[in-house]
């Protein structure tokens, strides 16, 4: 049996007018962390737009390429280039094997993008995939209801409480604001 690279944690957050996208630094194969420190988020368009992933890196590499090229096309809307990756990714024989998920965010929109043509915009201003994403997104509404944090604070925290329940998940968290 082929050992497989296992998810991440990525949460994006929004809270008086500013998003913050975070993501954990494991990397899991099979049962054996590999590394610690991965960067899973990244700015795009001169800054204006954040992407994280979780899934397979080489894979989501691929699709942050193939997101840059479609909010080049698209003159940074970011709407258009999620729907347009997603009819591509769906259809297209090479990327339809692509195994991950993108949030990409930018001052307006968040958007959850996934290789069976979903294109997501999350209600709550919480946006949150792989492993660890319902215990980050869980903690992040208690947060935005119970507290006055910001963005960025929300969606830290929420990567840490995900770090204490997820195993694929850890607290080396790497964390972009607009």
């Amino acid at each position: 049996m082929e050992a497989k690279f296992h998810g991440t944690t990525i949460i994006a957050v929004r809270r008086s007018g500013k998003v913050a996208i975070a993501g954990d630094g494991q990397v899991t194969l099979g049962q054996t962390i590999v590394k610690k420190g991965a960067v899973k988020v990244r700015r795009m368009r001169e800054g204006s737009v954040l992407a994280g992933f979780a899934g397979s890196t080489a894979d989501a590499l691929t699709l942050f390429d193939k997101f840059e090229a479609k909010i080049e096309q698209y003159r940074g809307n970011i709407t258009r280039a999620v729907v347009e990756l997603a009819k591509d990714w769906r259809t297209d024989k090479v990327l339809r094997r692509l195994e991950a998920l993108l949030i990409v965010v930018d001052r307006e929109h968040s958007f959850i993008v996934s290789g069976n043509g979903d294109v997501i915009e999350p209600e709550e201003g919480i946006a949150a995939i792989g492993s660890g994403g319902p215990y980050a997104a869980a903690a992040a509404k208690v947060l935005l209801r119970h507290t006055d944090m910001d963005a960025r604070a929300v969606a830290t925290e929420s990567l840490k409480a995900a770090s204490e329940i997820c195993i694929y998940t850890n607290d080396q968290i790497s964390v972009e604001e607009l």
